[in-house]
């Protein structure tokens, strides 16, 4: 079933949080929103909770985490220049991260940046072109920029395609 909050309004919210304090204030409502589930701790859970467990399924699979744990700010941090819209390469129209201007991931925006991405994939141009154009989000190898032209050429791809059955 699809979560009702993931929509296009939350994506503009979080495009738009820097600057402009009626974006931040929704975005902030919607992520502390309960989903109905319970996490595994008993605690309800609430949309920031479901948006940081999907990212890490989809993202950290490399990083040996349990099953259904959130990625938190290391997992965000170390996985965020790994992803690419259109095609591999530097240029912030296809370097995921730098294209939405986050310089730096750390503890107080990491999920905001897991948020963009979900929300992306669900509601924003990102799925418009998965639907339209059949472009997706790759994931390539970590840390592009310390990369060769020559590694960047041949690293291994991986296309993400978010379907409404993964949970959200």
């Amino acid at each position: 079933m699809a979560n009702q909050h993931i929509n296009r309004a939350f994506y503009e919210a979080v495009l738009n949080f820097e600057s402009n304090d009626d974006a931040q204030d929704y975005y902030y409502t919607i992520m502390d929103t309960e989903t109905g589930q319970v996490r595994q701790d008993g605690v309800a859970e609430t949309v920031r909770d479901q948006i940081l467990r999907i990212y890490a399924m989809l993202f950290c699979d490399e990083m040996d985490m349990l099953p259904g744990q959130p990625a938190g700010p290391d997992e965000v941090e170390a996985t965020a220049d790994r992803l690419y819209t259109g095609e591999m390469g530097l240029d912030p129209r296809h370097w995921y991260r730098m294209r939405h201007h986050f310089p730096v991931i750390d503890d107080d925006n990491y999920d905001r940046f897991a948020a963009l991405v979900i929300s992306d994939l669900c509601a924003g141009p990102l799925h418009e072109a998965a639907i339209n154009n059949g472009d997706m989000l790759l994931v390539g190898e970590a840390n592009p920029l310390k990369m060769t032209s020559e590694q960047r050429k041949h690293q291994k791809l991986d296309v993400i395609k978010f379907e409404q059955e993964a949970g959200l």
